[in-house]
């Protein structure tokens, strides 16, 4: 990638701001990434008004997602919009156009975050620390990676040496990864998305995960934590913010359920243990019963890469242990 090639004083004026952004960028967050040894990063998300983008690079393939445009913007000039982003990326960043994925960013609900989208099957590798993962730039909703959790998988990774896992919701099992490749004893990822579940497989069998010690369950989380067996040192949740899944007669609403989610999980967490709870609901206020049963610790801004400073609310996380001195819910 090229961050030093002169824009073409002749073009687009808004060509070139974007462009000179680009360019901005990608010279402090991708010397952060070499040193780092980052593969994927946001190196750009709406830092001009007039394209807004989020623009993510995932080692030498990039995805645009495209946030959508009021209704009072003519059509026409999103559009011209559209291709003078696609033009600066591929002017800036020297990727070629196939490997250039554009998509639209919409909330998406229930089984539509499951179902793929394309067809294209275009699974690739990249690198995360000691981790491999695969990802999908084209076929479904997501990638395969939540790019603002990378800091919450180092952080497990490097706190996770001999301690029982459990990764609630774990999507494709990327925290599960760096919690083993940490020294986990044992992890056990759940979801009940057998898309995701695949895909976390195809993740354990890259970085050579096997055996009875790390395991996938379908399940619903919600069910499994109301069950009896099992006891964990460091638990993951990261709920999505709203569910209604045919799979399961439970509808998940973050902000009400919350304070239930988290005290069944600090039952399955042992003494000593720590449960890591993450949202990305922008309006999510913790409940304050949760501040008097337990030790909390807000972990936002350490959770937060160089890369997502610029959208500080694109996450929130806390680490939660239980209490010395342990005050009953009302």
């Amino acid at each position: 990638m090229n961050s030093e090639k002169e824009t073409d004083p002749t073009a687009n004026d808004g060509t070139a701001m974007l462009c000179n952004r680009l360019r901005k960028n990608l010279r402090v967050l991708g010397k952060w990434a070499r040193q780092q040894n980052i593969e994927c990063y946001r190196l750009y998300d709406r830092d001009l008004p007039e394209y807004a983008f989020a623009i993510d690079i995932y080692g030498k393939r990039v995805q645009m997602a495209e946030y959508q445009a009021p209704a009072s913007i003519d059509e026409t000039k999103v559009a011209a919009r559209r291709e003078q982003a696609i033009a600066a990326v591929q002017e800036v960043l020297g990727i070629e156009p196939e490997h250039i994925v554009l998509k639209s960013r919409e909330r998406q609900r229930g089984k539509q975050q499951y179902e793929a989208q394309d067809q294209t099957h275009a699974f690739f590798t990249v690198e995360e620390g000691p981790a491999s993962f695969w990802i999908n730039l084209e076929d479904y909703l997501d990638t395969g990676l939540f790019l603002d959790h990378r800091p919450i998988r180092q952080f497990i990774r490097e706190n996770a040496s001999g301690k029982r896992f459990l990764n609630l919701f774990c999507y494709t099992a990327t925290a599960s990864v760096q919690a083993a490749l940490g020294g986990a004893s044992s992890t056990l990822s759940i979801d009940l998305s057998n898309t995701y579940l695949d895909w976390a497989r195809k993740n354990y069998l890259l970085n050579k995960m096997g055996g009875k010690s790390h395991r996938l369950k379908k399940a619903d989380c919600i069910e499994y934590l109301d069950s009896k067996y099992e006891k964990f040192d460091l638990i993951f949740l990261d709920p999505p913010t709203f569910s209604n899944s045919k799979s399961t007669s439970n509808v998940l609403d973050i902000q009400r359920d919350h304070l239930s989610l988290i005290r069944k999980a600090m039952k399955k967490l042992e003494s000593g243990g720590l449960l890591i709870f993450s949202t990305n609901k922008l309006s999510f206020k913790l409940d304050a019963e949760v501040l008097r049963k337990y030790e909390v610790q807000d972990y936002t801004t350490a959770s937060l890469g160089k890369d997502f400073q610029r959208q500080k609310k694109i996450h929130q996380t806390w680490l939660i242990r239980h209490s010395q001195h342990p005050i009953g819910l009302r």
